[in-house]
């Protein structure tokens, strides 16, 4: 028995390293952490120079693992003398979705109080999640990660904002898992419509 349990014991000492060093090699970030971070300047306010090194610093990644990619899990956007905003789906099939949850405190947002910040019952009081969502200086936002291997959800802060040029961030994440996608219907399409089924009796 002292065997075996001795057996357990190392099994697990061996095998936490193990998970971290995963952790580690694809970036995955730490929850619940508040960090800091600007973007710079709007993507779409760039020179062709700039649009050639892709994203550079006017998207947020918050994992190796999506900066590999060149997925980005926020992009700061805007015209040259348009009004700037954020959005979260930059590609493909990504459907991440963006909610302004006004002038709550970061520290005080939680998971549950993404979705409704005072949480109460209230459909006028859930939060209002949209594919981009305007640029606000002192509001907080929560950010719905959806994209084919990716699932999360964080919040962030805009502490300083000059339009067009620069946005300066407090951020947290709540919840990012990479996903083992086993199969796909196929055939997605942003403008595809529906049709009736013929072959439904």
């Amino acid at each position: 028995m002292k065997t075996a349990l001795a057996l357990f014991i190392l099994c697990v000492a061996t095998g936490a390293p193990s998970q971290q060093q995963k952790q580690e090699d694809l970036g995955l970030p730490e929850l619940h952490k508040i960090k800091t971070t600007t973007l710079s300047p709007s993507y779409s306010c760039r020179s062709k120079q700039e649009f050639r090194k892709g994203y550079d610093k006017t998207a947020l990644f918050l994992s190796s693992y999506s900066d590999d990619r060149n997925s980005p899990d926020l992009l700061f956007n805007g015209a040259c003398g348009s009004e700037d905003y954020f959005q979260g789906s930059t590609a493909g099939d990504d459907m991440s979705l963006i909610a302004d949850l006004g002038t709550l405190p970061l520290e005080n947002v939680t998971t549950q109080l993404a979705f409704n910040t005072r949480n109460v019952h209230s459909f006028d009081l859930y939060s209002k999640f949209a594919r981009e969502a305007k640029v606000e200086a002192n509001h907080t936002y929560a950010v719905l990660i959806n994209k084919s291997e990716v699932r999360g959800l964080f919040v962030f802060s805009v502490v300083d904002y000059v339009p067009n040029k620069s946005v300066n961030l407090r951020y947290a994440v709540k919840e990012y898992q990479l996903l083992n996608v086993r199969a796909q219907s196929e055939g997605f399409d942003w403008a595809s419509k529906n049709h009736t089924d013929c072959s439904q009796k």
